[in-house]
């Protein structure tokens, strides 16, 4: 197991008491590194949605925990949030969730000169993810060719 996956489980685990007592969902834990920075993120949610009480609360308690534990030795910088309107769907469980909603997937390489496709979410498997497109035509996509997948939002 990979640095990286090894603190997010190890902090996913720190999570779930806190999550539970408050009932808080989980939804996704990162540790990346960005412009030279360790970041450890803790995405967040619940019925109605989460506001910045919800993330004060959980970072606090998170940050003792974490101090006790100590099992991340490089400095890093701890973010509590929401996953927000237009969250990325990583797990199976966000995609499970998801069915039916409109998302927008953007590719590693393109497809017929287009890297970016918007629709409706139909199904997935551990190899593709299928969407339609307003005219109910079905596009299917490699997830090993998928940079990135996210709820769409309309303003």
């Amino acid at each position: 197991m990979a640095k990286r996956e090894e603190y997010e489980r190890k902090t996913e685990q720190l999570l779930e008491p806190i999550l539970k007592e408050n009932n808080f969902e989980l939804y996704d834990v990162e540790f990346v590194k960005e412009a030279g920075t360790f970041y450890l993120r803790a995405f967040i949610d619940k019925e109605g949605g989460i506001n910045i009480n919800d993330c004060e609360l959980v970072s606090r308690r998170l940050s003792d925990l974490l101090d006790e534990k100590d099992f991340i030795p490089d400095a890093y910088i701890l973010e509590v949030s929401s996953p927000g309107l237009g969250r990325t769907l990583k797990k199976d469980k966000h995609f499970e969730k998801s069915i039916g909603e409109e998302v927008e997937i953007k590719l590693f390489k393109a497809i017929d000169k287009q890297k970016e496709f918007t629709g409706f979410l139909e199904r997935f498997t551990d190899e593709s993810i299928v969407i339609s497109d307003e005219k109910e035509n079905e596009l299917e996509f490699e997830r090993s060719n998928i940079a990135s997948v996210r709820l769409a939002v309309h303003f």
